[in-house]
C-alpha cells in the first residue's frame, strides 16, 4: 500500500511540474498607486516628501537658469493622468535605489 502511495504523489509531482512548465505566470502588471497610497504602503515616504519628489522631477528654469531634474521623471515612475499623478511602485523603489547608490 506504502508502494503505490508513494508512486501516486510522484506521478501527482510530475503532472504539477508539467502544467507549470506548459501555462508559464502571467506577466507581472504594474502597481499604480496614488501620492496617498504609495505613503501609506510605504511609511518611509510621507506624502509631502514625495509631492517634493514629484516636483523636482522635471528638469525647470529659475532666475541663474536651467535646473535639473532629479531623475525621477526619465525612471517612467511618474505617470499623470490630468491632475491626478500615479506612482510606479517598482518603478520608484528602483530609483530609490539607484539614486541612493550613486552618492
Amino acid at each position: 500500500m506504502q508502494a503505490q502511495s508513494q508512486s501516486t504523489s510522484a506521478i501527482c509531482a510530475d503532472v504539477q511540474s508539467v502544467l507549470a512548465a506548459a501555462s508559464p505566470s502571467p506577466p507581472l502588471r504594474p502597481v499604480y498607486l496614488t501620492v496617498q497610497q504609495f505613503s501609506e504602503r510605504n511609511p518611509a515616504f510621507t506624502p509631502p516628501a514625495l509631492r517634493n519628489l514629484i516636483f523636482k522631477a522635471e528638469a525647470r528654469q529659475c532666475s541663474q537658469g536651467e535646473i535639473p531634474g532629479n531623475g525621477l521623471a526619465e525612471s517612467g515612475a511618474i505617470i499623470r493622468l490630468g491632475r491626478r499623478v500615479l506612482i510606479d511602485e517598482s518603478k520608484f523603489l528602483a530609483w530609490v535605489a539607484l539614486s541612493g547608490s550613486a552618492k
